[in-house]
């Protein structure tokens, strides 16, 4: 186990300088058109593969890192670049966490490579997992997995929705009820391959922000999909139903659901997303603040606009700190005893949208216009307090953990 640290080593630093050129001289020059155009940025992510960034290696060679800081300093730069295109470039990252967390060696080894295809043939992956009437409310998932013993075949039907790359990806994960009885605890995870039947894109997305990212339904109409598909296997899904109906009935230990064990893995990695948003609208804010002249000095010169902009500092300062914590304490297998991962997100989440929201107020009149990007940044942090678990989902989760009471 490594030792918690604030230091990046010379290998992580040179990786991070990087990204970061990959994140001011492709990204940042391309997001205000992919913004405007609502489309998925093939080209930048197809630069991206030819360079190494979005491949298998690169997320495996970040997601081992000993140290856990690996993930969260990559996030931050490339969303420092473009959160739209940024999640466009990372949004396979979480069906492949959702592999990773619940599948076996041979399916991880099957299904993530073809997520990301090849530098000559670039591809996305899916998680769905939320519902129209199952967002934040994991338990009114409606979805269904029946299995078919005799063909051993599982067949899905439902509707997914808010689901990143749906539609448009070569692989999709998804979270669908086995047994309606166990509530959030009978759910299951299960991949369905490229070109499988019955799956189909329903409502493409048009959004107040991350625009650049494809956001749409997914339909499943009798999906058929192998007995292999299911994410860790027959055998243990049993185990783990046993578990839980012992459970339900008064003893037996704790059952993790699917969907919440990738977006545990996640959580800390979102956050990291917003301290990248913030820290860009922030650097954004104090150039202008040191160049924009009124009343014959610098805007910067007067205490209401340096003491925001201190504040701003210190606010994503402090996010990054709790993002590396919870990075490290996952990689370490420590477990989030005070839920460290949702208060990562939490205050991450909530300090990227004061702090593209300040920067607005710097630039005054300015900072409402497309001209300057901080409006865009505005827009797209509205996104970090409602996906992969809402700021008040955080906050339940935080405070039922430190309390032991289940708060409602």
């Amino acid at each position: 186990m490594t030792d918690f640290a604030l230091d990046l080593n010379d290998d992580q630093k040179s990786v991070r300088e990087w990204i970061h050129g990959f994140a001011a001289d492709v990204i940042r020059p391309a997001a205000a058109e992919w913004d405007e155009r609502e489309e998925t940025p093939w080209p930048i992510i197809q630069e991206a593969a030819k360079i190494g960034l979005y491949s298998l290696d690169f997320y495996a060679q970040q997601y081992f890192d000993p140290t856990g800081l690996s993930v969260p300093m990559t996030m931050e730069e490339l969303f420092w670049g473009d959160a739209g295109i940024a999640l466009s470039i990372v949004g396979t990252g979480l069906a492949a966490v959702g592999v990773l967390a619940n599948g076996t060696e041979e399916q991880i080894g099957t299904w993530i490579p073809q997520m990301y295809g090849d530098v000559n043939d670039v591809k996305v992956a899916a998680f769905c997992s939320s519902e129209p009437d199952a967002g934040s409310d994991v338990a009114a998932m409606r979805t269904r997995a029946v299995y078919d013993e005799a063909k051993d075949e599982w067949v899905l039907n439902g509707t997914k929705t808010w689901a990143t790359n749906g539609g448009i990806a070569n692989v999709h994960v998804v979270v669908a009820v086995v047994d309606s009885e166990l509530g959030s605890k009978g759910h299951a995870s299960f991949i369905v391959p490229p070109g499988t039947p019955g799956l189909s894109q329903g409502q493409k997305f048009l959004k107040h922000g991350i625009r650049a990212s494809h956001t749409a339904e997914v339909v499943l109409d009798d999906v058929r999909v192998p007995g292999s598909c299911l994410l860790g296997g027959k055998d243990k899904l049993d185990e783990r139903l046993a578990r839980a109906r012992e459970r339900a009935k008064g003893g037996g230990e704790r059952v993790k659901n699917a969907a919440m064990a990738t977006f545990e893995a996640s959580r800390p990695a979102v956050g990291a997303m917003a301290v990248g948003t913030a820290r860009a609208a922030y650097e954004v804010a104090l150039d202008y603040a040191k160049t924009r002249v009124q009343f014959g000095r610098p805007i910067i010169d007067n205490q209401g606009v340096a003491f925001q902009l201190a504040d701003m500092r210190t606010q994503i300062d402090a996010a990054r700190m709790l993002v590396w914590r919870a990075s490290w304490m996952a990689s370490a297998g420590k477990p989030f005893e005070s839920a460290e991962g949702s208060m990562s997100k939490l205050y991450a989440s909530e300090v990227a949208k004061k702090v593209t929201g300040q920067a607005i107020q710097i630039l005054g009149g300015n900072g409402f216009t497309r001209e300057y990007p901080v409006e865009r940044m505005h827009r797209d942090a509205a996104i970090y307090t409602i996906f992969e678990g809402s700021s008040e989902i955080q906050r339940l989760v935080i405070a039922r953990t430190i309390s032991g009471v289940n708060i409602r």
